[in-house]
């Protein structure tokens, strides 16, 4: 009965859904504030129907029901409850549910907290969302229905892929579509803002909270996602450029530039329409990835293996929903106001920059991403696009755009001084050059390019600090001046010098892992080593053990230098039985920031005695790729906890209906 009770609960939400929309409009249409209000309260209606479909089918995934077809195919009476749990989103059909329950949620979050938006933009808001909702809903009901029994159950299930079965990965889907999905937000703002006629400072003020919550939320998914492929996979990097990876990567670069664009626009009228512009793409690349994910088109360890025709499916809503979209900013567009004009040495014109590169840098991922795929569906030749192509592509853009970073939040808005900033940011410059010179000096083999990009991390990192003893006039007045300023700063400033400084940090943790990474790998018997950089690695021995749901080699190896002992680490090869799928997980021994990474390959039979492959990795400084994002996301929740920012515009006195 609760699968039933799900069932029809999803059902539910998909009429409550259109209901929002049909009442949402008349409300607009009457101008009538109850029709508005009934509208809101659908939307709310909505989010409690998919959530209790949601929960009626973790509950079956937690007590195994497998007469749900879409349980039989993804668990297992012996996997872990935490897995059981994540079983429910570990699917096409489960992970679609999650979408419309963050999808509805997000209408609901908008309703609610959108008191303080005028009538009309509110009511469109609303409406739009219902529209998102009710198409979306209407494909997971009629398409890809988690909540379908069998006709003849089976006696256990296929289980789910042992590659998912990680806690990182089990929270990484949750945070990923949180940020996916918050963009709708902004999309539907940007729809009504069109439709009213009403794009300017305030509506920019608006948008800035709910795009800075979904780009938070965002970093934390793909960092959680980068993470799991770095010690579950066992290939010892951290990103691949795999297209599901740039699938969540491209609506991050478009989130970027909008939340600096909606500042020009809150600030000084400006760039209005490349603000709304950038609003429509964020939601726009979340539903491609959403296909690319789905379509069956990819073949990658994040995507699900589905038919083309639901595929078909989602391509139509993406081309509907977004062409609509976009053909209402086309009719729009000339009615916009240009705003302010601004010096070219200004903040107004760092901030336009910034918006070129991050721009320029999204389309070189979205071409590598969809030329391969074109290519095939043209000619039927298979062609791969890799790290190489992004490298000579995508760094160079970023690479300017760091350079400018420290210097744009010490620029004036309308007119800056050059000279001023340089001056400013003297001790900077030489922080970053003292940083660059010293890897050369220090760290072997020398390598420019490598310097250059640890001095740029530091560069970002000497800019934030900078930016902060600049607004505090540190040193340059009394310490208890310097503390009253520095207490009377707004959240949101310390929150913009918080991301700063998480990307420097992200910066020279990338430069350095990936230029001076050692790889070393060897077929090893028992009390065998092999040196990794400065590190000797022993294996110890390798013996049999049993999880919950899989059976294991687990070796034993030690790390020692200079014939010290650094540390133990015990790395397993993995067999889940369910499925017949080996999977490896490595072993991580932590040398301040730095890691040597372990993995335990094929048994190697023949001869005296039985071998092993062991694979070893000396990545430096590769605990600051996963810290840079983390301080950056918390830069967004700070920024976030603005009340300036959380309330958007003061509350007004509506007028009467």
């Amino acid at each position: 009965m609760i699968v039933e009770a799900g069932a029809f609960a999803l059902i539910l939400a998909l009429g409550l859904s259109i209901v929002q929309v049909a009442l949402s409009v008349a409300g607009r249409l009457r101008r009538s504030a109850a029709l508005a209000g009934a509208g809101e309260g659908a939307a709310l209606a909505a989010f409690i129907a998919v959530a209790t479909a949601f929960a009626a089918l973790m509950h079956a995934f937690v007590v195994s029901d497998f007469s749900v077809a879409n349980v039989a195919a993804n668990s297992h009476t012996e996997k872990p409850l935490l897995y059981r749990v994540a079983g429910t989103w570990g699917s096409h059909e489960g992970s679609m549910l999650l979408w419309c329950l963050a999808l509805t949620g997000f209408g609901a979050a908008a309703a609610g907290l959108g008191r303080t938006l005028p009538r009309g933009i509110r009511s469109m808001t609303v409406a739009t969302q219902g529209v998102l909702g009710s198409v979306f809903l209407a494909y997971t009901v009629f398409a890809s229905n988690p909540l379908l029994r069998v006709i003849a159950p089976p006696v256990e299930g296929r289980s789910l892929n042992p590659l998912l079965q990680d806690p990182a990965l089990a929270v990484h889907p949750p945070f990923l579509y949180a940020g996916y999905v918050g963009m709708s937000v902004v999309f539907s703002l940007a729809v009504a803002a069109l439709i009213e006629g009403r794009i300017d400072a305030a509506w920019s003020r608006w948008v800035r909270p709910w795009a800075l919550a979904a780009w938070s939320l965002l970093t934390v998914g793909i960092t959680l996602g980068a993470f799991w492929a770095y010690y579950e996979l066992g290939w010892g990097g951290w990103w691949f450029w795999d297209p599901v990876e740039n699938a969540s990567f491209m609506p991050w670069l478009i989130a970027t530039a909008l939340l600096h664009s909606a500042v020009v626009t809150e600030k000084r009228g400006a760039l209005a329409g490349w603000t709304v512009f950038l609003a429509l793409a964020a939601f726009t690349f979340s539903m491609l990835g959403a296909f690319l994910v789905r379509s069956g088109v990819l073949t990658s360890v994040h995507a699900f293996a589905v038919d083309p025709t639901r595929g078909v499916l989602l391509l139509i809503i993406l081309g509907v929903t977004s062409g609509l979209a976009f053909t209402l900013f086309a009719w729009r567009a000339p009615s916009l106001a240009q705003g302010g004009l601004f010096a070219p040495i200004s903040r107004e014109s760092a901030l336009v920059l910034n918006n070129i590169l991050l721009a320029a840098a999204t389309m070189t991922v979205l071409l590598g991403t969809l030329y391969p795929l074109i290519r095939e569906a043209m000619t039927g030749e298979s062609i791969s696009v890799g790290p190489p192509f992004f490298s000579l592509t995508f760094v160079p853009f970023m690479a300017a755009l760091l350079v400018l970073v420290p210097a744009g939040p010490l620029l004036a808005w309308k007119r800056g001084d050059a000279r001023g900033v340089v001056q400013r940011l003297w001790v900077a410059v030489l922080i970053a050059a003292g940083v660059a010179l010293l890897t050369v000096a220090l760290v072997s083999p020398r390598k420019a390019l490598g310097a250059v990009g640890v001095g740029l991390g530091g560069w970002l990192v000497a800019g934030a600090v900078t930016e902060i003893v600049e607004r505090t006039r540190a040193f340059r007045v009394p310490a208890a001046e310097t503390w009253r300023r520095m207490t009377g700063l707004p959240r949101g400033a310390w929150g913009m010098t918080l991301a700063h400084l998480g990307l420097g940090v992200f910066v020279m943790g990338a430069v350095f892992e990936t230029a001076w990474k050692v790889e070393a790998a060897e077929a090893l018997q028992q009390g065998g080593a092999l040196n990794i950089g400065a590190y000797h690695v022993t294996l110890d021995g390798v013996r049999p053990v049993a999880g919950p749901n899989y059976d294991a080699d687990q070796a034993t190896m030690t790390v020692t230098r200079d014939g010290r002992p650094i540390c133990q680490v015990k790395p397993e090869r993995r067999l889940y039985t369910a499925g017949g799928q080996t999977t490896s997980e490595v072993g991580i021994c932590y040398r301040g920031a730095s890691h040597i990474y372990l993995v335990l390959g094929e048994r190697r039979d023949g001869g005296a005695a039985t071998a092993w492959l062991v694979r070893a990795y000396w990545n430096p400084w590769a605990s600051l790729i996963f810290l840079g994002p983390v301080i950056m996301a918390l830069g967004g929740l700070v920024s976030l906890s603005d009340r300036r920012l959380r309330m958007g515009v003061g509350r007004r006195r509506e007028q009467p209906a």
